[in-house]
This record gives structure tokens, C-alpha cells and sequence, in this order.
């Protein structure tokens, strides 16, 4: 009977290393097939490998806030500005300070730059202002009516707008009134877009209410939106609680606005999104904070009493109106904005809801396109010292280790199939971009790598100097080398995660890299090469101590086998007497 059982043992022990080796490969298989049908097959590259578009913002003060740049409003600042670009589908946008008041932006290639930039750009604060005056965005005629919500000038698409309560709120969609050309969206329970107004009245004016001045009527008349300049400077200098003159986003009206009622801030969140009460348009939808939920249900309140165009409110940011919803209904806590949307407009402005408050203004200095050149350059450069270092560890384990080096480069391809692959996957997942310290990074990977491997070697090789055969010296090694490589790769990962929480940019690149290539490390060695290992020691080239297996007793200066000595029991011999 015990010998079945020590035979059950010896099966069991050897189905060890089978299951092991076959997890790992099936979960190679996996992310190889899922990186294919991702259709993501390389490694995404950052903006020195890839090439792209380089942003320099500058802070500027504002009315009445002389010392609003600071560490705090700066870091909020580069904060919010990366939202803002990975809301387009960026996924390895750099943003970062430079000095005391410059942000840098730098934008990896394959993203549409001009739209980036606009986003980047428009980065000054976003409040909701009502609408007191709408009219055509050129210059009002000499000796024409007074500014009013006159429909002369361009027809043609534009926006209305239905504000609401986030609930699908009852009541038909409304259509503009005949009032003005607006560039707004209607609002009835949610937010309409896009309608063509109609004619206005004969008369084609309407009164100017109150707190306009004569001084902001003459600046209102004068204002040409139609040019680029007074389209820019339109609301420079305008505290929020003063109101104030700004143009459409194309120019093609212009707005006499009343004091900022809600800011950005009150803003929870917004995501364009399709109506699912069977329109099957694209929608925008935002949520405001408890506060901001106050102020608009107010504000809105006040707005659905009035008519076409003092019932709309104007989403305005850096004096630009990029939105100017009518109300047609009270509303609280959130609110949909529909119409001509499409896809990207709609994101579009769901991005400057989200992102639009910013706690400073900032002015443009420079745009300027990223080479790749240079990059490409430098990773060839560090591919070939890479080589290079790869090849010399690769003489080195062979003239060293011998045979036990096979094992080493397999168990290093199988790293670097897993590193492959999770860094391509890791692109279009979380946005990983592979830049040049993050190749840096992988490349030193190479060398914590080989150690875990030359650390279990010595120790099987400690084993047989004290005379043991192969097999119980691979599982008598293997405690004692495991702890040496958890302690070893503990410490570098823990190095990693430190340099990549205080470190930002580039940086985190080799720091995430190089944590990644340590936790793989630990599974190659644990699952991969301590198996085959095992597996190989059963072979005759390995056991016999071939010259050229690495395990040679005679070249490792092994001791006579170990042996148990029996005590015997010998007759004890008294010395004759003479």
C-alpha cells in the first residue's frame, strides 16, 4: 500500500508545473487575441515618438482679483484644462505648468489639433448671463431703432433652445418666436437647438430693459461681431456682476447680456448623449450642484415669464456666447439642451460645461507642431543601446549558465510578449502612450528581469555544491530564491510607485513602465520559468550534469553525495593483558 501512495504523490507533484505553464499561456493567448481584435496592435506613442501640436497658455489677472495666480488656481487650472482635452478623445495629452504662470499643452498627433486648440484656448470662465438684447452680429445701421431682438441680418440656422427640469418634462417643443436671430437653443422640459427663426415684426424693435446704460447701448450698436478682433475683445474687463456685450461663436449675432446669475462652477456635470424619447438626436444633458441647482431654478423662473428674447440665458465663456438656450419652463437641478445637434457639437459643448470654469483666464502665446523626428531619432537610439545591452546579458548567461540560459531567454520572450501586449491593449483602455522614458523604462526592465532569473540559478547551484542531485535541489532552492526575488521586486516597485505619484509629465512614463515590467516579473518567474525548470530537471542533459547544462558538479566544486550514516553495534575489544 505505500507504494501506490508514493506513486500518487510523484503524479501529483508533477501536474504542478503543467497547470502553471498553462495558465500562463492561455492568458498570453488572450491578450494577444484580444489585442488583435482590438485592432489595436502597437503600442500607442506619445508626443515625442508620435509627433503633435505643442499649446503655451499664459495667466492673466482679472478685474478685481490683482494676486488670482497662484500655486493653488494654477494646479486647478492645468487640472480642469486635461479634462477638458481628454473629454475630445485624447488619450496621452500633456498638461503641465511652466514657471509661475504658463501652462504647457501638448497634444499627441492623430487628434484633431484645431479643435483641441479651440477647446484649450476659450479657457476662461463660464457663466450663465441673461439675454436682454439680440441682434444681427454686424454693426447696427445709422439711425436705426435702438438695439433690439431684430431678426435683420443673416437667416438661416439658428439655434434654438428648450431648457428643463432633467425630467422629461410635459409640454410641446417650442420653436423660436419671431423675434430675433439667435444663436440659442430652445428649452421645454429639455433644451432645443437649432430652428430658423422667422421674420421679425414690422415694427422690429423692442425696448431695452434695465440695467443696460446708454455708454453699453452705444457699444452694443457699434459692436461688428463679423470681425475676428471686437468678436475677441468684445468682453474683456467685465466683472461677472456687470453686464455686458458679446458675439455668437461665429459672429453671426451679437447679445446684450444682464449680470452672471450662475457660473461654471454651479455646473455638476454635462455628456452629449441621444433622446431617448424616440427623436433619436443627440442631446446635451448637464446636472448642477445643490447651490448652482438654487441659482438656475431662479433665474429660470424669472426667464420663462418674459418673451422672445429676454427668456433666454447665454452660455457664455471668455466673452464668446456659445449657447443661449430659451427657457419655457421653471427649472431645478438639471436641465437638456436638444436640436441641430450632432455628435461633436453636442460633445463639444458638453465639454466646455463640464470644463469651462476655470479659476483664471489665460491668453494664447504660441502653437507650435511637434517633429517626431527628433524622437524617432532618440528611440533608435535607445532601441540600439537596448540591443545592445540585451545582447551582452544574453553572452553572459550563456557563457555562464549554459544550458539553464535557454530557460532564461525563453522566460525573457515570454516577458516581453506580456509586456507587449498589455501596453498596446493599455493604449485605447486607459490612455497609456509608450514615450521615450517609458521606453527607457522597459529597457531596464530587461536587467530586474534576468536578476529574478540568476537568483533562483545560484541557488539550485548552492544546492548541488553541498551535494545534493538536481531535483531536490530545484525544490530545495526555490523558498529561499523566492523571498530573495519578492523582496527585490517589492522594492523596485514600490520605487516606481513613488516616483510616479510625486513625479508628473514624461516621468511617470518610465515609472509606470517600469512597475508594470516588475509585477510581470514575478508572474514569468512564478509561473513560467520555476515550472520549466522543474520540468527540464527530469530531462537526462539536466539531471546527468552535462558539461554544458550549467549544473555540472564537477564544475561547481559539489561535495560527495549526501549520505545517512547507520550506527553499528560493534563488539567492544579489551586490550590483552600482557
Amino acid at each position: 500500500m505505500p507504494a501506490p501512495k508514493k506513486g500518487k504523490g510523484r503524479a501529483g507533484g508533477q501536474s504542478g508545473p503543467g497547470r502553471a505553464l498553462a495558465l500562463i499561456l492561455i492568458a498570453m493567448v488572450a491578450l494577444t487575441g484580444g489585442m488583435f481584435w482590438s485592432g489595436q496592435t502597437t503600442p500607442r506613442l506619445g508626443i515625442d515618438l508620435a509627433g503633435g501640436t505643442s499649446i503655451t497658455l499664459q495667466a492673466k489677472n482679472q478685474p478685481g482679483k490683482p494676486n488670482a495666480i497662484n500655486k493653488t488656481n494654477m494646479d486647478t487650472a492645468v487640472s480642469i484644462i486635461e479634462r477638458r482635452v481628454n473629454g475630445l478623445g485624447v488619450s496621452e495629452a500633456e498638461v503641465q505648468t511652466q514657471g509661475d504662470r504658463n501652462i504647457i499643452v501638448n497634444i499627441p498627433k492623430g487628434t484633431d489639433s484645431k479643435q483641441a486648440q479651440e477647446q484649450v484656448g476659450t479657457t476662461a470662465q463660464l457663466y450663465f448671463r441673461p439675454v436682454l438684447t439680440v441682434a444681427a452680429g454686424g454693426p447696427t445701421p445709422t439711425g436705426s431703432a435702438s438695439p433690439s431682438a431684430t431678426g435683420s441680418g443673416k437667416p438661416g440656422t439658428a439655434p434654438s433652445a428648450e431648457a428643463g427640469s432633467g425630467e422629461k418634462a410635459s409640454g410641446s417643443q417650442a420653436t423660436p418666436s419671431a423675434s430675433a436671430t439667435t444663436q440659442g437653443r430652445a428649452v421645454t422640459g429639455a433644451l432645443k437647438e437649432d430652428a430658423t427663426p422667422a421674420p421679425s415684426d414690422s415694427s422690429g424693435t423692442s425696448e431695452t430693459p434695465d440695467p443696460a446704460t446708454a455708454a453699453l447701448e452705444k457699444r452694443f450698436t457699434e459692436l461688428d461681431c463679423t470681425d475676428p478682433a471686437a468678436r475677441a475683445a468684445a468682453g474683456d474687463g467685465v466683472k461677472p456682476e456687470d453686464p455686458t456685450v458679446a458675439c455668437g461663436s461665429e459672429g453671426e449675432a451679437k447679445y446684450l447680456l444682464g449680470p452672471a446669475e450662475v457660473s461654471g462652477t454651479d455646473v455638476d456635470s454635462a455628456k452629449a448623449a441621444i433622446d431617448q424619447t424616440g427623436a433619436g438626436q443627440w442631446i446635451v444633458q448637464m446636472d448642477f450642484t445643490d447651490a448652482g441647482a438654487k441659482k438656475f431654478q431662479k433665474i429660470t423662473t424669472q426667464l420663462a415669464q418674459q418673451q422672445e428674447p429676454q427668456n433666454q440665458f447665454a452660455i457664455a465663456l471668455d466673452g464668446e456666447v456659445v449657447s443661449a438656450p430659451s427657457v419655457r419652463a421653471a427649472l431645478s437641478s438639471s436641465a437638456e439642451i436638444s436640436g441641430s445637434f450632432n455628435q461633436q457639437s453636442a460633445q463639444d459643448l458638453a465639454n466646455v460645461l463640464s470644463y469651462g470654469a476655470l479659476p483664471l483666464s489665460f491668453q494664447e502665446l504660441s502653437v507650435t507642431t511637434v517633429s517626431a523626428a527628433l524622437g524617432g531619432d532618440q528611440l533608435q537610439a535607445g532601441l540600439i543601446a537596448g540591443a545592445i545591452g540585451l545582447a551582452l546579458v544574453v553572452i553572459y548567461l550563456v557563457a555562464y549558465y549554459r544550458g539553464l540560459a535557454f530557460i532564461a531567454l525563453i522566460s525573457l520572450g515570454v516577458s516581453g510578449v506580456l509586456s507587449y501586449t498589455i501596453m498596446a491593449l493599455l493604449g485605447p483602455a486607459i490612455g497609456f502612450a509608450l514615450n521615450l522614458p517609458a521606453v527607457c523604462g522597459a529597457i531596464v526592465a530587461i536587467g530586474i528581469t534576468a536578476d529574478s532569473f540568476i537568483v533562483y540559478f545560484e541557488r539550485v547551484r548552492d544546492e548541488i555544491r553541498e551535494g545534493r542531485t538536481l531535483r531536490p535541489a530545484i525544490e530545495r532552492g526555490w523558498p529561499r530564491a523566492r523571498r530573495t526575488i519578492l523582496v527585490s521586486d517589492f522594492v523596485s516597485f514600490l520605487a516606481a510607485a513613488v516616483l510616479f505619484l510625486v513625479t508628473v509629465g514624461k516621468v511617470q512614463g518610465f515609472a509606470f513602465t517600469l512597475g508594470l515590467t516588475t509585477l510581470l516579473d514575478v508572474v514569468v518567474v512564478f509561473l513560467f520559468t520555476k515550472p520549466v525548470l522543474t520540468m527540464m530537471g527530469g530531462t537526462k542533459f539536466f539531471a546527468s550534469g552535462h558539461p554544458w547544462s550549467g549544473l555540472d558538479p564537477k564544475r561547481l566544486g559539489a561535495k560527495p553525495p549526501l549520505r545517512r550514516s547507520r550506527r553499528v553495534n560493534a563488539p567492544i575489544e579489551h586490550p590483552k593483558e600482557a
